[in-house]
């Protein structure tokens, strides 16, 4: 399967809340890093989701916020992945800006021009990136 989302991140359901209608599901990936999903409690159940099963969080590009000094920010996104700085693509619009968060796990996020002059990011800074957990969308093979 090929995506056009530019975020496929591997790990392991560790954990899986279920409420009324929704649950929030924990993905922890290789490098020990968390990652929060909000489903339907259908989807949970259609992808068979429990302790111990592989699966993928899929997040769009232009779903993720970056930032620097976010550590003791007071959000209300669950994920908040920080590390270096590895790839910087500026554009006259927009720019890409790739973070490396762990070995072999790197985010990728579409910010606009403006944000990422304010920003100033170079490769090798710290940066965070930083989305919603309903902006995760997780599959399994």
């Amino acid at each position: 399967m090929k995506l056009s989302a530019r975020n496929v991140l591997v790990g392991q359901v560790s954990e899986v809340s279920q409420g009324a209608v929704n649950a929030l599901v924990r993905l922890t990936l290789k490098n020990g890093n968390d990652v929060f999903a909000s489903i339907t409690n259908a989807s949970v159940e259609e992808l068979g989701l429990e302790g111990g099963k592989e699966a993928f969080a899929i997040v769009k590009a232009s779903s993720v916020i970056v930032g620097a000094d976010l550590h003791q920010a007071k959000v209300s996104a669950r994920n908040l992945l920080c590390g270096e700085v590895c790839k910087v693509v500026d554009g006259p619009i927009n720019a890409e800006i790739h973070i490396n968060v762990g070995p072999g796990v790197a985010i990728s996020a579409v910010i606009t021009h403006e944000s990422a002059k304010v920003l100033d990011l170079q490769i090798g800074d710290h940066a965070c990136a930083m989305f919603k957990a309903s902006s995760v969308i997780l599959g399994v093979n």
